[in-house]
């Protein structure tokens, strides 16, 4: 029997395979299970044509955000498309064998669900994407630019609590509220062989380094990350620690476009100052 077929509750297969009963073949082709299937797989294309696509530099990302949304919607639908036909087909008193409508749904559930997790970390987060160990002094880019927008569309202008508050100052409270681990660190090691230890820690997870300079304790470089291949820089600033013994290290991530980034620039300070310093790390006391 087609696995895409149905028949009444209590049918058998010799009442289809038997005329002589009386009793005709109740069996219907039925779409809804194609239609789910390619619904619920097209949604995760769409997707991934959206990201790929602004990644490759066929369209703007705004527009590879707008269809990743509409790819989003798609697949709650064909959800509730899948669920309604399975309850449609459960009260018509119809028995099915159903692999494409599972398949689809399933394929809709894995897209949908990890949408929906990145918007709920987004929610969790302030909409911010500048991100330093040093709230009141940054890291400052030489070689690289910083964005001309950094300081626009910070939240909280109309927050009563940020009455008053510049945008640098929201930013610095944001920043302090959400990621409160994000410290300068201090190594027992001489500033020169922090930034040719962070030059090649950088060039292993292949970003792009435009300046290592050991004598000013400086590193620049840009990471590309997810499918958008999103540009975020990075600036890494090590100074002698008071006493001259060790080194304070400061860093600093800023994505290139957006307002949010999700907690990726602090998890990229977070991973990079844990792997450059090791165990030899102890928070700087500033």
């Amino acid at each position: 029997m087609d696995v895409n077929q149905t028949e009444p509750v209590g049918g058998t297969q010799d009442a289809a395979a038997n005329p002589s009963s009386g009793k005709p073949a109740l069996i219907k082709r039925d779409p809804f299970g194609l239609l789910v299937l390619i619904l619920g797989a097209g949604a995760g294309l769409w997707g991934l044509l959206a990201s790929f696509g602004s990644g490759w530099g066929f369209w703007d990302y705004t527009v590879g955000l707008t269809w990743l949304r509409y790819a989003f919607f798609l697949a709650l639908f064909t959800l509730a498309l899948g669920i309604g036909v399975f309850v449609w087909r459960r009260r018509k008193g119809m028995r099915t064998k159903m692999p494409r409508l599972l398949v689809g749904m399933l394929s809709a559930a894995i897209f949908a669900g990890y949408i929906g997790y990145q918007v709920s970390v987004a929610k969790s987060l302030p909409a911010i994407h500048d991100i330093s160990t040093d709230l009141a002094d940054p890291p400052q880019f030489v070689a690289l630019q910083l964005r001309a927008d950094n300081w626009d569309a910070i939240p909280g202008a109309d927050d009563g609590d940020m009455q008053g508050l510049s945008p640098r100052q929201r930013w610095a409270l944001l920043h302090q509220e959400a990621y409160p681990d994000i410290r300068s660190v201090r190594v027992n090691m001489p500033v020169a062989d922090v930034i040719a230890a962070a030059d090649r820690l950088a060039q292993d997870r292949d970003w792009d380094v435009v300046a290592a300079v050991q004598a000013r304790g400086r590193l620049e470089a840009t990471d590309t990350v997810s499918a958008f291949r999103f540009k975020d820089d990075v600036v890494l600033r090590v100074r002698p620690a008071a006493g001259g013994e060790g080194s304070i290290i400061d860093m600093r991530s800023v994505s290139r476009v957006g307002q949010s980034d999700i907690g990726v620039n602090a998890e990229r300070v977070r991973s990079f100052l844990s792997d450059l310093s090791g165990t030899t790390t102890t928070a700087a006391n500033r």
